[in-house]
Order: C-alpha cells, then structure tokens, then sequence
C-alpha cells in the first residue's frame, strides 16, 4: 500500500497521466462536435490511424527542410476533414446509415493510411524515425513539463469548444440542428451545411489526435498504434453527456487507470501480486463501469442519428 501511495504522489506519474490523456480528449472533442450536430462518426479510429500517418509522413518528409511541425498537424487535419466531409456526404446528403458509413469510413482510412505507407516506403521493414514536438520544460509546473504543444492545445480547446457552443451564433445553431433540425430549417439555417461542417471540424481534431501520436508520443509510426482508443473516445462522449468539461475528466479518468495499470505492472509483485491480464482491462473496465452509471442520466441529442430532408417535419 505504501508503494502504491508513493506512485500516486509522484509527479512522473501524473506527467504520465496528461500524456494519455491527450489524444483522448482531442478525439472525445472531435466526436462531440459531430454528434452536438446531429451525426454519429464512427470513422474516428480510421481517421486517427490516416491522421498518424499524414502528421508523421507530413513531418518525415519536410523536417530535413527545416519546416515545422505544425505542417503535420495541418496535414493530419486536412486529411481528417476530407474523411469528415466524405462521411457527412454519405450520412447527411444521402441520409445513409450513420452507422455504417462510419464503419466503412474506418476501414476506407485505415487501408488508405496503409497503401499510402507501402508506397512511400516500399523497402523499409521497420518505421522511419521522425521529427517530434519537444516538451515545454520552461513551464513552473512540473506536471506540464513534460508535455508538448499538442496538449497544451488539447487543454484550451476544452473551454474554446465549450465556449463556442454554448455562447456563440455559430454553436447555438450546430446544437439546434442536434436538437430540432426542422425548427432550425424555420431560422433560415441551412441544416445540411451545419452538419457536414460539424462533422468536418470533429474529424479535424480527430486527425490531430491521431498525429499527437507519431509528433509527440512516438516517432514514428505503426499501425496499432490508435489500439482503440476511438472507440474510447466514442464512450466518453455519452460519459460527459455531451458536455466538454465532463470530457476532459472522463478522459484524464481513463488516463488515470491506463496509466496506473502500466506502473503496476512495472511494479510487478511489489505493489499488488495479481496476473499482468488484470492489468491490461482494469482502464476498460472502468470505462464501462462510469459508462453504465453515467449512461441513464445522459442527455442525448434529440436529433442524433436521425437524418433529416429539407422541408421535412
């Protein structure tokens, strides 16, 4: 118990904590925007595995130029954006199943993110190394330290979107075309446009959250490297009932026991003598605990994934 106190306490620990965190919260940000709209995209883990791909192909190719790394981030969402838009073509314009087309837009991502690996790199068996972000260590507190750029802007788009949506024209409608589209149509609003750019921008950040993987947290890139954490994302949206500060904590709680499950293991025998595959589920675990009992008192989107056709009522 004293071991395990020791590693709650230790500032490493938590560094840890924010480090996994990160792309979580700016994939739970992206999938709430999409579904604030109205639209379910369960493209996110194929996004994130192409925007992985674009950030670190982005960075690998232009870093011994000297460019910088944000040209990655862009291009990572860039090619988030036109997965969004792809997937707002499919479920907003031709009212296809959001479920399905997310599906197919994951699979689509993944297998482009792939051939676009083996062309690029025909002979390599092993991953280039890339340029990466390097951590804020002139920062006075010793969690942030060790982070890079790409969490410090994860952590300000937490209020940003919180901000936009609830205090902004532009977010009171993305919410009413969530809500009510017929009575969104009846302002005048475009319920179409409103929808895909939603699902543009969630797929945007998406794709950024794939490239703080290869930018921050590795070098390189592979492609079991989301491992998941999509579907995550997905979860913790209907956890945080929609709202991005309860998102944030959602995705700090499951950093928290993904981190602790790692130490543990670590640890070994010194902390708690159990097998290492109690470990490995303890993060899901929780997950689905807070899922089910976060789950009855969420308050859903009236509109998600019904489609909608103009002069409908």
């Amino acid at each position: 118990m004293a071991d395990l106190l020791d590693l709650l306490t230790n500032a490493a620990f938590w560094s840890s904590v924010l480090r996994i965190a990160t792309p979580l919260i700016l994939g739970t940000l992206g999938v709430l925007l999409c579904e604030r709209a109205g639209v379910l995209n369960l493209g996110i883990e194929g996004i994130m595995v192409a925007g992985a791909f674009a950030g670190w192909v982005t960075a690998h190719q232009l870093g011994l130029a000297g460019h910088s790394l944000w040209l990655g981030v862009a291009a990572a969402a860039a090619v988030g954006a036109a997965f969004g838009l792809l997937h707002g073509w499919l479920t907003v314009s031709l009212a296809l199943s959001q479920h399905v087309a997310g599906l197919g837009i994951t699979l689509l991502a993944t297998s482009l993110a792939s051939y676009a690996y083996r062309v690029t790199f025909p002979k390599v068996e092993s991953p280039p190394r890339a340029e990466t972000f390097e951590p804020m260590s002139w920062l006075p507190v010793p969690v942030l330290q060790d982070q890079t750029a790409l969490t410090a802007l994860a952590l300000l788009l937490v209020p940003l979107v919180a901000w936009g949506l609830a205090r902004t024209p532009l977010g009171l409608a993305v919410r009413m075309v969530g809500e009510n589209p017929a009575a969104a149509e009846g302002q005048g609003l475009s319920v179409a446009r409103l929808r895909i750019g939603a699902v543009m921008a969630g797929s945007a950040l998406m794709g950024v959250a794939g490239a703080f993987l290869t930018l921050s947290a590795f070098n390189a890139f592979f492609f079991s490297m989301v491992n998941g954490r999509g579907w995550v994302c997905v979860a913790l949206v209907v956890f945080a009932s929609w709202r991005p500060g309860k998102a944030l904590f959602g995705a700090l709680l499951f950093a928290f026991f993904d981190a602790l499950q790692l130490r543990l293991q670590q640890a070994g025998g010194g902390v708690l003598d159990i097998p290492y595959q109690v470990y490995l589920m303890l993060p899901y675990a929780m997950a689905i605990v807070a899922l089910v009992v976060m789950a009855r008192r969420a308050a859903y989107p009236q509109a998600l994934m019904k489609p909608y056709r103009k002069g409908e009522r």
